[in-house]
C-alpha cells in the first residue's frame, strides 16, 4: 500500500501532528502518496511552538490532529494528580492550541477540513483507564463543538475515534504477534483480526478530506 496512488489531492497543503506517533506515520504516508504537499510535526506544542509552526508551514488546507500517550493503568483510587494532568497536556490542550491557530486563516478562505484522531475508548471506556478515557472524551466533545461552530464557514471538523488499529504508540508489532492479545482480539473484534494502518488512513481521506 505504498505506492503513489494518484494525484487527487494535489495542491493541498496537509498538516500532520505528532508524526511519529499513533496513526501518524500512516496518514503522512497517505497523503504523500495521494499528491499532497504534507508538513509533519513531532514533540510538544506548547503555545510558543504551535505559533512557530503556523507560521512556518502557512497556508494549511487540511489539519490532522493525531495525539497520543500511553494511557496510565491505574483504579481511581490510586489515581494521581500528575497522571491525571499529563492526558489533558499530551491530548487536550495541545489539540485545542493547534485547531485556535489554524482556524483564522480556514476562516478567511471559507474553506478548511481538520480530522482528530481520537480513541474508541472515549465511547467505551476501559477499567482502570479513567484519565486516557476521559481526555480522549474531552477531544471528541471539542471537535463536535467546533464542528457546529464551524459548518457554515464551509469548515469540516471530523473525528476518528479507532479502536484495534495496528499502530507503533498502543499495538506495536511486539504486542499484536503475541497469541494472548490475538486471543483478545478474536474476542473483540468482529472480523476477529487488527485493522491495519492503510485502512484507517483510507477512511482518515474519506471523512472529509475531499477536493473543493
Amino acid at each position: 500500500m505504498g505506492d503513489r496512488m494518484g494525484d487527487r489531492l494535489s495542491g493541498k497543503r496537509v498538516l500532520v501532528t505528532s508524526a511519529d506517533k499513533y496513526m501518524g506515520p500512516a496518514i503522512t504516508e497517505l497523503f504523500g502518496n495521494e499528491g499532497a504537499e504534507v508538513f509533519t510535526h513531532a514533540g510538544k506544542l506548547d503555545q510558543p511552538a504551535v505559533d512557530r509552526l503556523v507560521d512556518e508551514v502557512g497556508e494549511i488546507n487540511v489539519l490532522i490532529a493525531n495525539f497520543a500517550v500511553r494511557a496510565p493503568l491505574s483504579a481511581i483510587q490510586n489515581l494521581t494528580d500528575e497522571q491525571w494532568f499529563l492526558q489533558f497536556d499530551e491530548l487536550v490542550h495541545p489539540l485545542m492550541r493547534i485547531v485556535r491557530a489554524v482556524v483564522p486563516q480556514m476562516l478567511a478562505r471559507k474553506q478548511g477540513k481538520i480530522v482528530a484522531i481520537t480513541s474508541v475508548t472515549a465511547l467505551a471506556g476501559f477499567p482502570n483507564g479513567s484519565a486516557y478515557g476521559a481526555a480522549r472524551s474531552a477531544q471528541n466533545s471539542f471537535i463536535r463543538s467546533i464542528g457546529l461552530e464551524l459548518a457554515p464557514e464551509n469548515i469540516q471538523a471530523n473525528i476518528i475515534a479507532q479502536g484495534y488499529v495496528r499502530n507503533p504508540t498502543y499495538f506495536p508489532d511486539s504486542l499484536v504477534e503475541t497469541e494472548k492479545f490475538k486471543q483478545q482480539v478474536a474476542r473483540n473484534v468482529p472480523v476477529k483480526r487488527m485493522a491495519e494502518g492503510w485502512e484507517n488512513r483510507r477512511t482518515c481521506t474519506i471523512s472529509g478530506i475531499r477536493k473543493q
